[in-house]
């Protein structure tokens, strides 16, 4: 009789690099000549800083997207073909609309962007999908957090924002399990303010910011290893309540030493919206 091979045992973390900015007295600034926002030019001091990525899977604490800033979730999408920007618009936006309020709690929920990213620049993917990020960063700041209300929902803005409200971005895989350059987040709770650095970003249409991250050893970064496309990560990246325990949730993608040298690059989407709170 032929032996079963034992699964090998699941690694508890890994070594690899992140890239941060290296001095928090700067004022980086990226820019863009096309409205998506593909960075072409990058201003700024950045370093490369090799830290420890913890296994989430094997975490004994479940990861709640209030007190940890993201949530690690199944959810199985009826989406045939997310390069289908009107399947990804008319089926999977309402899917998320309902994750999100059942995870989150808010009493409305707008849907406003959503990005297909590819880590392997060789693939035809690559050609209509943006490219991974490898800084860590969060996507919005103080500033561009409400700036973003005021700019899609102008005759509501101001009594939105008198409400408590979040930024929340679901990641998915598209291309199923992730081997190459899986999505590394850190603890919230574990991020101090000293450890954000405003970014500029001009577009053709628009200046946003974003943070972007100066190291830290108090800094805990988790990921979860051959996420599968039935599998979701939730997190924050803006939230107004100032008592929150995880306003801002900073994440980048990474080379992960265990991934085999013929991995398949990797395809995912990462969607936005609002989620607003209280009485409607």
């Amino acid at each position: 009789m032929a032996q079963v091979e034992e699964a090998p045992e699941p690694v508890a973390a890994v070594k690899a690099s992140l890239t941060y900015i290296a001095d928090a007295d700067q004022a980086p600034i990226a820019s863009s000549s096309v409205v998506d926002g593909r960075i072409e030019y990058r201003e700024g001091d950045f370093v490369s800083q090799e830290v420890t990525i913890h296994n989430g899977r094997l975490s004994e604490e479940p990861f709640t997207l209030d007190q940890h800033g993201f949530q690690f979730m199944n959810h199985t999408s009826a989406v045939k073909d997310f390069r289908d920007q009107e399947e990804v618009r008319t089926v999977y936006y309402p899917e998320m609309e309902r994750l999100m309020m059942e995870v989150s709690g808010a009493t409305r929920i707008h849907m406003f962007d959503h990005t297909l990213r590819a880590g392997d620049d060789q693939s035809d993917d690559a050609k209509w999908m943006r490219e991974t990020v490898k800084n860590a960063h969060n996507d919005y700041t103080n500033w561009s957090g409400p700036n973003r209300v005021r700019e899609l929902l102008p005759d509501e803005a101001d009594e939105l924002l008198k409400r408590r409200f979040a930024v929340i971005q679901v990641w998915r895989p598209v291309r199923s399990p992730i081997e190459a350059q899986p999505l590394a987040i850190c603890d919230a709770r574990t991020i101090d303010s000293n450890d954000l650095v405003k970014m500029e970003r001009h577009r053709p249409d628009r200046v946003g910011e974003t943070y972007q991250l100066v190291h830290s050893p108090s800094q805990h970064w988790v990921y979860f290893p051959l996420m599968r496309d039935d599998e979701v990560l939730v997190f924050k990246t803006y939230d107004s309540d100032m008592e929150s325990r995880s306003r801002f949730t900073a994440h980048a993608s990474f080379e992960d030493p265990t991934s085999p040298l013929d991995a398949p690059g990797r395809v995912s989407i990462e969607v936005r919206a609002f989620a607003f709170f209280g009485p409607a």
